[in-house]
């Protein structure tokens, strides 16, 4: 197989970017939302937008073409994972590093167009998204290092917007991490009897048979950060409402998994989608009608 990136093999890609399956790219887009919204008052400018979307898109997928070539050597033994295209030889080792360097450099380029201070925080993002698939060779708790990735492009937006990072970026910031941990533990309870097998470490294995519960203990912290920068920005109802849908939610989601059925714990963690939409509308009603 030609090492080098090819039109030809575009399916491959798509599938090592796992553009045909974005609910990474929602899970990341939501917490950015967030911060644009509030860094913005309600109306950030379009430009910062399309930078901030674009970025999304192109960094998620780069790390997780990065995280196919980081588990390259046991993906083929587990269940989930075993038709990957580093795995079957769609694509080879080379073709993803390739690709994970183009989507690096796309972002780079889009970075260009904001401050100096956001483009000094990419260089975090980029070492967080290419640090994150190792660490589950090192630490139970490769999943906060995913939640600091997903939330960094909290601080990125505010210096963006408003060239500071307030109390509430960071608030908002720990809420994402926080969030990141629970949703994907419920992720890791899908894998974890393949994860022992092979040597992964995650949370779900951390947790044990405590996994809902302290999944649990995260959702209410995660409700109550959110609910501080509520306080912080002077939030009207309407947020606190969302909260509530969200909570709502969070209790949909811990009667779902209580089995530990593996197809309910994956359902559970793409439904946290919903989690981020509701609370973005809220954010959206608060600053644009309500307020």
């Amino acid at each position: 197989m030609d090492n080098r990136l090819s039109f030809s093999n575009i399916s491959a890609y798509i599938q090592l970017t796992r553009l045909d399956k974005p609910i990474g790219i929602y899970l990341l887009l939501w917490p950015t939302l967030w911060a644009l919204i509030i860094a913005g008052q309600g109306v950030p400018a379009l430009h910062i937008i399309a930078i901030f979307v674009a970025g999304v898109v192109l960094m998620r997928s780069a790390g997780c073409v990065i995280n196919d070539y980081a588990d390259r050597k046991v993906d083929g033994a587990v269940e989930r994972t075993r038709q990957r295209p580093l795995v079957s030889g769609q694509a080879t080792e080379k073709e993803a590093l390739q690709l994970f360097g183009l989507l690096v450099s796309l972002s780079f380029v889009l970075v260009l167009f904001l401050n100096w201070q956001t483009i000094a925080l990419s260089f975090v993002a980029v070492a967080l998204a290419f640090c994150y698939p190792f660490m589950k060779r090192y630490t139970h708790m490769p999943q906060a290092v995913l939640g600091a990735a997903f939330g960094w492009a909290i601080p990125m937006a505010f210096m963006a917007v408003n060239e500071t990072l307030p109390l509430v970026a960071w608030v908002l910031f720990a809420a994402n991490v926080v969030w990141t941990v629970a949703y994907d533990s419920m992720y890791a309870m899908v894998d974890r009897e393949d994860d022992l097998k092979v040597g992964i470490k995650s949370s779900a294995i951390l947790f044990g048979r405590y996994d809902r519960l302290i999944i649990g203990i995260l959702q209410l912290a995660t409700l109550g950060l959110l609910t501080w920068v509520g306080m912080l920005i002077n939030a009207s109802w309407v947020v606190y409402l969302a909260l509530l849908v969200c909570a709502s939610l969070f209790a949909y989601q811990q009667v779902r998994i209580r089995h530990r059925d593996r197809q309910a714990c994956f359902q559970s963690f793409l439904d946290n989608h919903y989690i981020g939409l509701a609370f973005s509308v809220g954010l959206l009603l608060h600053y644009l009608i309500i307020r």
